[in-house]
């Protein structure tokens, strides 16, 4: 029903026309039809610029999940797919990622990032909302935005329904036809005690597979099938795109603990019974302000990636929030034990360090170190105790940051993976690298401090473990794209791989040097306030790469504009480290629901005479034109 009252009741937005989508790769969840924004006129269209290594883009495909089922006449999301790495480049590795994910709806393929610079984009994830009529009216970057997303969409639909301009329907959207294998992106492995097979994380299917000895023979399944977060046995238990299993020794209770990564929780499963029991997390996503530290089923954890047990409790690689937390099985308490949520390679004291997306862990074979592979700076490091007190220290083996990737062997100073998601220790100390966005398995070597490596031509592998009917000689990886365990003989001699370096390459913002104003935009939604009961609601840290390009305006602080000095001549490049969040509440109510906006940017940028003295980064807000 027609209501002008509500539609006057919209404030007025700025009218830009929103440029149209473009992609070398195409269009995926379209049936093969090719979109047009004018094609889609009538509807509102919200665009997710995301990218399949960024734990930030899936919480936002998950966070997108109920909006999309409760405005799916009015309302059709598109993806546009915008690579940082070079794999994720590859067409065949987004249609892998877009079934892996569960995507359910049109994705674009953007390879060479022509739509990302057409719509000025400067971080993954970042929303933009356009109206049934073509314009632009919102932006956001960053996760924790979909409710102020839905009241928008919600005005917007009392609005053009008043005007006509409303049209509602089916999405575009187009299933792809499903596979018949017996894995469907299987993400870890467990070698299960007593000969009794491999017990594998089926990821996409929402499951755990158990399979024989041969690794290939199923065994049992444990989960319906369908995501969901239920305890109970195998035919009851749901999960939500589990993923790290841990065996627990008798001493922590026994059974497998399971990080289920979408739930954002930890899962006890008990192989001689069956069954399912939920031991830590809350179903929620932790967001800053919430403790970090508590009863473990009272305390949100954020996609937690992996599980081992190291130094009496139990490890978990806590990819949501750059971090590692314990859980203490015996008192039922989970704690941030490493990392700032900061995301980035710091070494250091373990509460002082950054981590960027922690998905891989594996206790070294003499018990004295926990290796991480740390996806998005791509790297390897490692947890280990400090001797003072009994706290921990955190160091890095292999890597130098966000930006810098590729295959390179040799000394581990000058080596590089790309986005490695699992790590193995092997027999005689060294560990092995599921290296996954280089389809390779590596060995590092603490003792010559080499990398070398074993194996090629596997398809993403996620995770690996040895064999244990091989003393040592035969690995198993997870073969994540082929759905499959695969068993290597681990060579006495590494494979040679022409060496081959990259950095993430997106066009540069040109500044002049010298001063330099910072402005995070954000505009609390429709109806909300910046939350300030408990002190100041936002925060911006600001570090750059290198470190000398900037001269001043870095560290925490709690305004969210700074004013930065750059060093360098003319054509001097680097990196500018953005982090920022604001915390906003509604305004009315006498419980009013609270929201958390973050975001964090890598902005390159270039020293040019002539070049901007001023940079706004848009964390929420409307469209500026």
């Amino acid at each position: 029903m027609n209501d002008p009252a509500a539609a006057s009741a919209v404030p007025r937005r700025p009218r830009v026309r929103a440029p149209e989508l473009v992609g070398e790769g195409g269009w995926l969840n379209t049936g093969g039809e090719r979109l047009s924004l004018a094609a889609l006129r009538g509807k509102i269209v919200i665009v997710d610029f995301w990218t399949f290594c960024c734990i930030n883009c899936l919480h936002v495909l998950d966070e997108l999940r109920e909006l999309e089922e409760r405005h799916g006449d009015t309302v059709v999301v598109v993806g546009v797919h915008s690579p940082k790495f070079v794999h994720e480049a590859e067409h065949a590795a987004v249609v892998d990622a877009v079934e892996r994910y569960g995507v359910e709806h049109p994705v674009l393929d953007d390879p060479k990032l022509a739509t990302w610079k057409q719509y000025a984009v400067r971080a993954w994830p970042t929303l933009v909302v356009i109206d049934p009529e073509g314009y632009v009216v919102a932006q956001h970057a960053g996760e924790g935005h979909v409710h102020a997303i839905e009241k928008l969409v919600e005005q917007l639909e009392a609005e053009h329904g008043a005007k006509g301009t409303l049209r509602r329907g089916d999405s575009p959207y187009t299933p792809p036809e499903p596979a018949a294998t017996a894995l469907r992106f299987p993400g870890k492995v467990l070698a299960l005690p007593d000969g009794d097979g491999f017990l594998v994380s089926d990821t996409t299917r929402h499951q755990l597979v158990q399979l024989a000895a041969d690794g290939e023979s199923v065994v049992r399944r444990i989960g319906t099938g369908e995501r969901g977060l239920a305890d109970g046995g195998p035919g009851a238990a749901r999960f939500n795109e589990p993923q790290g299993l841990v065996l627990l020794p008798d001493s922590a209770g026994g059974g497998v603990l399971v990080a289920d990564t979408v739930n954002h929780a930890l899962r006890r499963y008990d192989p001689a019974t069956g069954e399912t029991l939920t031991v830590a997390g809350t179903g929620h996503q932790w967001f800053q302000g919430a403790p970090a530290e508590g009863p473990a089923r009272e305390t949100a954890l954020s996609s937690p990636w992996d599980v081992a047990y190291f130094a009496d409790r139990v490890w978990i690689a806590m990819a949501g929030v750059h971090q590692l937390w314990t859980y203490d099985p015996a008192g039922g308490t989970v704690r941030a034990e490493a990392g700032t949520t900061n995301e980035g390679l710091v070494d250091g004291p373990a509460r002082e360090a950054w981590f960027a997306q922690p998905s891989g862990l594996a206790v070294a074979a003499d018990g004295s170190r926990l290796w991480v592979a740390d996806s998005e700076t791509s790297a390897l490091r490692w947890v280990e105790r400090d001797g003072h007190g009994g706290g921990f220290t955190v160091r890095t083996a292999v890597g130098t940051g966000l930006f810098d990737f590729g295959h390179r062997d040799g000394p581990a100073g000058q080596a590089l993976f790309q986005h490695p998601l699992g790590v193995t220790a092997l027999p005689g100390g060294s560990v092995a690298v599921c290296d996954t966005y280089n389809h390779a398995l590596r060995r590092y070597d603490p003792a010559t401090g080499e990398v070398s490596t074993l194996a090629t031509d596997l398809r993403e592998p996620s995770d690996a473990v040895p064999a244990p009917d091989a003393g040592g000689g035969e690995i198993l990886v997870v073969e994540s794209a082929r759905h499959r365990l695969t068993r290597l003989r681990l060579p006495e001699d590494a494979v040679r791989v022409e060496a081959v370096a990259h950095r993430t390459r997106r066009a540069a913002t040109e500044v002049a040097p010298g001063a330099l104003r910072l402005d995070v935009v954000f505009q609390p939604p429709p109806g909300q306030k910046l939350d300030v009961r408990y002190g100041p609601s936002t925060r911006l840290i600001v570090s750059a790469t290198p470190p000398e390009l900037l001269a001043d305006g870095d560290g925490t602080g709690t305004d969210l504009h700074r004013e930065l000095r750059l060093e360098g001549d003319e054509g001097t490049e680097g990196v500018l480290h953005v982090s920022a969040m604001a915390a906003s509440c509604d305004e009315e109510g006498e419980y009013p629901a609270c929201h958390v906006h973050q975001q964090d940017w890598g902005v390159p940028v270039r020293i040019t005479a002539d070049g901007a003295r001023r940079l706004p980064l848009v964390l929420a807000g409307m469209d500026e034109g």
